[in-house]
């Protein structure tokens, strides 16, 4: 896994460096060649800032009062705090801020172009000067920053650069001496040097003590700095005697490598799912016109107008080699979460493209299902909207509010399930049909994803279950035809007494698909009373549909219905009351799939 990260860091990220980051930076301040405050300028978007690859990063920063060289926030460098803001917190910010100047100062010896920026820092008058400005532009204390000094950026200049290089260098972890109880040679520990058997790169290197954190997981339970991958603070995780990271040596490139990979991954290449972020790539680049996946995450206001049948064509196309992506290239997915300050890995994938485009064309094809009217297929459901089917959709809160309520174990195994083809778990189909029972109750609209789970469930567990999108009038099992007769019972009643309230979808329909045996019996002796208030012709179309969906039940009207009956319960009740509401323009599955 670390190694795909590393390979994806060397092909893609350039400016990837031991003692450099990349960081959000929402504020430049520029100041003139005397040192004077000019302006406070924004970068990027009024949310994340501009991400910027070349950020000087101080290693165990929260430790000894540490700040960052040049790029810090607003409240480290100009002491900009809350109105609320406690005693502690602003002596420990006058720390970090003490600390930065005097690595400007120290700088600023061998890098006369921070010059400058260290009479700024010195300067009381101008510091003020800089609050006040963070004031009037709304600037909050946690706000990266970086400089523009003379009209040059600092980070662009070697001198400074060179300067930062040599005090990372000079205090390298990698350098510090042996642990008393390194004396052994196996594994490639060479004796007294201190070099071991690099990880990733099977190099003989001097591994560093602590590898760096990782950014960007705080919308999924990781802490709001950064979190760890890879760490032995604990003794269940060492061995042999070794300290730290030498339990499996990684030399500092390396190791910057794969962290600047997955938090460029997180940062540009991450969807949201439920509480849990995933992360994926190609090992040769795919445009993004042309990623599969892009047809599985799109929120449905990206897609409502769109053609239908451009994802199909597009995938088709893509499995074909119509489309122009590299031949036999891999794909990359990893499942990522925080928790207490490490960063949990959930899940990880390997999969070819072909095999990514055909699981998506499947996933699509498994969960076709007739629109509730007008007898056409119901747009092709995103992976997000399949999570939200099975939790209640509170309209007053945010698109990923509401997804956020499916845990993150549940959202992560249903990846597992569209991507890799396998069964659909029967919980997912339990909380489905809760949904299902009580938008009934509620007369909501029927949920289209909700309904093409419960279809693909029984698909994906072995063999069709003569599931069709459409209504199928020769489905072998009661239980589905039980479902489409209380949906023409429901009909009957409308057409004879109009809209009663609470009707008999909402007074019989929990009893009806748990013990039809029951339930059914006594809602078709109604129908007598509800027919007799019809005109001959209507009353005559209503008294034939009954009679065929009763053929096909005869007299296997089941007494109780478990979990998997109760699905083909509301699966043939939908379908048939799409059907009824389609009218003459429904095709059921006899003339549309030729019958199963």
């Amino acid at each position: 896994m670390l190694h795909h990260l590393l390979r994806y860091a060397q092909k893609n990220l350039a400016d990837s460096e031991p003692g450099f980051t990349t960081r959000s930076v929402r504020w430049q301040v520029e100041i003139t060649a005397n040192g004077e405050l000019i302006n406070v300028v924004p970068l990027g978007d009024d949310k994340k800032g501009l991400q910027m690859t070349k950020c000087p990063d101080m290693p165990a920063v929260n430790s000894g009062g540490r700040s960052h060289f040049l790029i810090e926030s607003m409240q480290t460098v100009a002491l900009h705090f809350k109105n609320n803001e406690t005693e502690a917190k602003k002596k420990t910010a006058g720390i970090r801020h003490n600390f930065f100047l005097e690595m400007i100062n120290s700088a600023a010896t061998t890098a006369v172009e921070l010059n400058p920026l260290s009479a700024f820092l010195q300067n009381q008058a101008e510091l003020t000067r800089l609050r006040e400005r963070c004031e009037a532009v709304k600037a909050k204390p946690s706000d990266w920053m970086c400089w523009r000094v003379a009209g040059h950026d600092p980070l662009k200049q070697a001198a400074v650069l060179d300067w930062w290089r040599s005090r990372m260098s000079a205090n390298c972890p990698a350098e510090m001496p042996k642990h008393k109880e390194q004396t052994a040679t196996e594994d490639g520990l060479e004796k007294g040097t201190g070099e071991m058997l690099c990880f990733l790169t099977g190099e003989i290197t001097k591994p560093i003590l602590t590898h760096p954190k990782v950014g960007g997981l705080s919308s999924v339970g990781g802490l709001g700095t950064k979190d760890v991958l890879v760490g032995f603070d604990k003794d269940a995780f060492r061995s042999y005697g070794f300290i730290k990271s030498m339990n499996a040596a990684v030399e500092s490139t390396a190791a910057r490598g794969y962290v600047d990979a997955l938090e460029h991954l997180i940062n540009n290449h991450s969807h949201k799912l439920a509480n849990a972020l995933v992360v994926h790539w190609f090992k040769e680049a795919v445009k993004l016109e042309y990623d599969p996946l892009a047809f599985l995450y799109e929120p449905p206001e990206v897609t409502e107008g769109a053609a239908q049948q451009s994802v199909r064509e597009t995938l088709e196309s893509l499995r074909k080699g119509l489309r122009p992506v590299p031949l036999n290239n891999l794909f990359y997915a990893m499942t990522l979460s925080g928790a207490s300050g490490r960063v949990m890995v959930r899940d990880w994938m390997e999969r070819s493209f072909e095999e990514l485009v055909a699981r998506i064309e499947q996933w699509f094809a498994d969960f076709e299902i007739v629109a509730q009217s007008e007898g056409q297929l119901a747009r092709d459901p995103k992976f997000n909207e399949v999570c939200l089917s099975m939790v209640r959709y509170d309209k007053a809160k945010s698109y990923f509010d509401n997804l956020n309520k499916l845990p993150a174990p549940l959202a992560t195994t249903l990846w597992r399930v569209a991507l890799a083809g396998l069964p659909i778990p029967q919980p997912f189909i339990a909380q489905a049909l809760a949904r299902f029972r009580a938008d009934l109750i509620d007369d909501k609209p029927f949920n289209h994803a909700r309904m093409g789970l419960i279809k693909a469930y029984f698909i994906r567990k072995g063999g069709d279950h003569y599931m069709s999108a459409y209504l199928n009038k020769e489905h072998p099992e009661p239980a589905y035809h039980c479902g489409r007769l209380l949906a023409m019972l429901a009909s009957l009643q409308r057409a004879a007494l109009g809209d009663v309230g609470a009707g008999v979808v909402q007074r019989y329909y929990v009893g009806a698909s748990q013990t039809p045996g029951l339930a059914l019996g006594r809602l078709v002796g109604y129908a007598k009373n509800h027919l007799n208030k019809l005109e001959g012709g209507l009353a005559h179309w209503y008294e034939g549909q009954i009679a065929e969906i009763m053929s096909r039940i005869q007299d296997r009207i089941p007494a109780t219905l478990d979990l998997e009956h109760q699905s083909l319960f509301a699966l043939g009740y939908y379908q048939q009351i799409a059907a009824n509401r389609a009218g003459k323009n429904t095709k059921t599955n006899e003339t549309k799939e030729g019958g199963n």
